[in-house]
């Protein structure tokens, strides 16, 4: 696949994005607090890869995991 960011290496994007908690599968929905934001880091091709309860936890994941990420809408 071809990245727009050519300083990025493949494979190592995180794009993050806010996810609406009714559109989780029932066993994740219910451990989250009502009202609770979630931020979702995924992989280039949509999978994702961890939740978060706020973007800069999102952003602080996505580089311990030695991911570049940016930001999704």
């Amino acid at each position: 696949m071809q990245t727009p960011y050519a300083y990025t290496p493949e494979g190592k994007i995180a794009y993050i994005r806010q996810i609406d908690p009714d559109t989780l599968p029932d066993d994740i929905r219910a451990q989250i607090p009502g009202g609770t934001q979630v931020w979702g880091v995924h992989r280039v091709d949509g999978e994702c890869l961890a939740l978060t309860q706020d973007r800069r936890s999102a952003f602080f994941v996505a580089r311990e995991n030695d991911l570049e990420p940016f930001s999704t809408h």
